[in-house]
């Protein structure tokens, strides 16, 4: 598997080495030993899963210590902008964000360090996503930052009115205003 840098501290893009031939194809989508030997130790300890259609945006959610948690994204099926956005008041990559268009083509995933919000679009009639956590969901320690913040400005390349958001979603804070602890 091959770690690529994005320019964010700790944050990878993750391309697994993927065998094809006219029975499909294999790949290792997560090595732990592999990943050590590019300096990434992370234990992932828990697996979530969601589909979603067309148009539904998650996020952009993140876990306040003492239970914040990195995350690894990929896509099973479909395709997806995933997002993600740096809330690490220390580093000089602070209030920035990063798109990445994942699917089931690219096969590439993101390794998202502690201190980030992560949110995704749906872009293609349906996807589903796996995400590994390297810390057990908490929902007293969760947040969020609405995904329209007008100083994040996140391009989205959507219609507002066309997305789907949950009433939890819609409610998030503008950064300048969020409440957040790594």
């Amino acid at each position: 598997m091959k770690a690529i840098e994005t320019g964010f501290d700790d944050l990878f893009i993750l391309e697994p080495k993927v065998l094809e031939d006219d029975r499909g194809y294999f790949m290792e989508a997560y090595q732990y030993e592999d990943l050590k030997k590019q300096n990434i130790d992370i234990k992932f300890i828990q697996d979530n899963q969601s589909k979603s259609r067309k148009g539904v945006l998650r996020g952009l959610h993140f876990q306040n210590a003492p239970y914040a948690q990195t995350k690894l994204i990929r896509v099973l099926s479909g395709r997806i902008l995933d997002v993600v956005l740096d809330l690490r008041k220390d580093k000089i990559t602070f209030g920035k964000s990063l798109t990445l268009e994942l699917s089931e083509q690219n096969k590439k995933q993101l390794l998202v360090p502690k201190g980030f919000a992560h949110g995704f679009l749906v872009l293609s009639n349906e996807a589903e996503i796996l995400y590994k956590c390297d810390v057990v969901y908490h929902p007293e320690a969760e947040g969020g930052i609405i995904f329209n913040d007008p100083h994040v400005n996140i391009e989205w390349g959507y219609l507002s009115e066309k997305l789907i958001l949950s009433k939890r979603d819609m409610s998030h804070p503008t950064l300048a205003n969020a409440k957040f602890s790594f």
